[in-house]
């Protein structure tokens, strides 16, 4: 019996080599080596400063690079930026529509600029407000909208085109709780409809909703892959403990032997451990009592904060 030959793996969204840029002598981006599959949802992570809205301007072909390329959508962005813009959507981090037009006049707008005739402009305007949860505020003006309904607007003109491709940078900043996991929601729907997203993000619930991720820092990647990935490359286990002074709990486990790293939750000690995990060991060396320590899932914010902490995020 003949065995099926395997089917070619899909072209990468993007394929970044030495990617670079420089603001006269201050290296923003440093070398960036990045490959993003079809269909992933990248997160692109690092402190401020570290350069993650100067690599998505360069992918959005609205910077250019002063070293390396980039292929993104099969097309460079030094030389391929009209193949690549009409399948490109890029949602910068502030709000950058018009306030004193309401919801409806900003779509209609930008629909307008970007060539859609009327019937069909007037079909993706009703279909993307009402995926966005948007449907009855058509008439308000939009520098009235709250924050979420803003980045929500914005994801909507963003969508316009059909893109094949999303860059978002730090779309969910300073938007309440709820208005984020709506946003997701809408994100979990583009993604399972193929579309490639790379969000730059500073909240690490949002990292672990991506199929990959990125460290960026002072502009170089610094660590690749996935959520899985990374929590497993923090030596050792998480342990929580319950007590009256998490502080001091924390304060007494640094330095101690088995202790990677510790920090404090709420009312609780949180440490990376790598030795004997039994509760009872984790007590006695600890000098809690074993009754308050229990075993806890690794996280990517512990994982970000111990390899911060060792230097190679």
């Amino acid at each position: 019996m003949t065995t099926p030959a395997a089917l070619p793996a899909p072209p990468a969204a993007i394929a970044a080599r030495g990617l670079s840029r420089a603001f006269g002598t201050l290296v923003a981006v440093d070398a960036v080596d990045l490959t993003v599959g079809a269909g992933a949802i990248l997160g692109l992570l690092g402190p401020d400063g570290a350069g993650k809205s100067t690599v998505l301007r360069m992918l959005a072909t609205v910077l250019r690079p002063t070293g390396g390329d980039a292929d993104v959508l099969g097309a460079s962005v030094l030389t391929g930026q009209d193949h690549i813009r009409p399948r490109l959507g890029y949602m910068p981090q502030h709000f950058c529509l018009y306030p004193d037009l309401t919801v409806d006049e900003n779509v209609e707008f930008f629909a307008t600029v970007r060539g859609i005739d009327r019937p069909e402009r007037r079909r993706r305007r009703d279909d993307l407000l009402g995926r966005m949860g948007m449907a009855g505020v058509g008439r308000r003006r939009a520098g009235r909208l709250s924050g979420g309904m803003k980045q929500k607007l914005m994801l909507a003109v963003t969508l316009l085109t059909q893109p094949a491709l999303l860059l978002l940078d730090e779309p969910t900043t300073g938007v309440d709780p709820v208005s984020r996991r709506e946003f997701w929601s809408i994100l979990r729907d583009l993604h399972d409809g193929g579309t490639t997203i790379v969000v730059a993000t500073p909240y690490m619930d949002e990292a672990e909703r991506c199929t990959d991720l990125a460290f960026l820092d002072a502009g170089r990647i610094t660590r690749t892959g996935t959520p899985a990935e990374i929590t497993a490359a923090v030596p050792g286990v998480l342990v929580e403990i319950a007590a009256d002074s998490a502080r001091d709990v924390v304060a007494d486990a640094r330095g101690r032997p088995h202790v990677v790293s510790a920090h404090v939750l709420g009312d609780l000690a949180r440490v990376v451990w790598d030795g004997d995990p039994t509760p009872a060991v984790v007590a006695t060396e600890l000098g809690v009592p074993t009754g308050s320590v229990r075993a806890a899932t690794m996280d990517m914010e512990t994982a970000f904060t111990v390899l911060a902490e060792r230097g190679d995020r």
